[in-house]
C-alpha cells in the first residue's frame, strides 16, 4: 500500500494517509482562550481531512489534550457544534502539559477515507 504524506516537515507531517486511513498530527492554534483555539484547531482539521480525501463524518478516533481540565465544558461547547451528529468518533479527553504554555488545547484525529 502506498503512503501519502501531507504538509511534510523536517520533524513531522501534518497528516499521513495509509491505505484507507488518514492519521492527523496533533493540531494546535494560538488564541486567547480555549474557545478560539478549539475553533481554529477544528478548522485546521477540516482542511487537512479535505486534502487527505475525507471529512469529519468519517472520524474513527479522537484524542483531545487540554492544558486545564477545568476548560472541558468550554471545549465541548465548540466540539458539539462541529462534530457530525450520528458520526461521532471514539474519543478520549485528557489533561496534559502541551508544547508551550500558550497552547490550551491540542486535538489528534484518525479518519477513514
Amino acid at each position: 500500500m502506498s503512503i501519502k504524506r501531507i504538509e511534510v516537515g523536517p520533524r513531522m507531517s501534518q497528516a499521513v494517509v495509509h491505505g484507507s486511513v488518514a492519521y492527523l498530527a496533533g493540531q494546535v492554534a494560538k488564541g486567547e482562550n480555549v474557545t478560539t483555539q478549539t475553533e481554529a484547531v477544528l478548522d485546521q482539521i477540516d482542511a487537512l481531512l479535505a486534502v487527505a480525501g475525507t471529512d469529519k463524518t468519517k472520524l474513527l478516533t479522537t484524542t483531545i489534550y487540554l492544558a486545564d481540565m477545568a476548560t472541558f465544558g468550554e471545549m465541548n461547547a465548540v466540539w458539539d457544534k462541529w462534530v457530525s451528529a450520528g458520526n461521532t468518533p471514539a474519543r478520549a479527553t485528557v489533561e496534559a502539559a502541551l508544547a508551550t504554555p500558550e497552547y490550551k488545547v491540542e486535538i489528534v484525529v484518525t479518519a477513514a477515507i
